[in-house]
């Protein structure tokens, strides 16, 4: 495994420990108001970008252009139109190239 890998993984590990363990530090009251209830709000969708758009940048274009399809369509849509539409456009683009 390369540096890059491991150093990713590290962090990663380090950004979920932190998430789960605020829970145990962070007065309940505190976190239900303001800024700080903003950012629990926001941070599984940060790691969960963290951890998968190294991957989606890394394939290549219909990859990207799949993901960016389906990012727009669960935008709008349930989570099963997103999935068809990522397969589809993801095995479509795929024969393009």
């Amino acid at each position: 495994m390369s540096t890059e890998v491991v150093s990713a993984i590290a962090v990663m590990a380090t950004a979920t420990a932190v998430t789960r363990l605020a829970g145990l530090f962070v007065p309940t009251g505190l976190a239900r108001r303001g800024r700080l209830k903003a950012a629990f709000q926001a941070m599984p969708v940060a790691v969960l970008v963290a951890i998968v758009a190294p991957s989606i940048l890394a394939t290549g274009w219909p990859e990207t252009v799949a993901a960016i399809l389906v990012a727009l369509t669960a935008w709008r849509f349930p989570l099963i139109a997103a999935v068809v539409v990522g397969v589809l456009a993801a095995a479509g683009l795929r024969l393009l190239r």
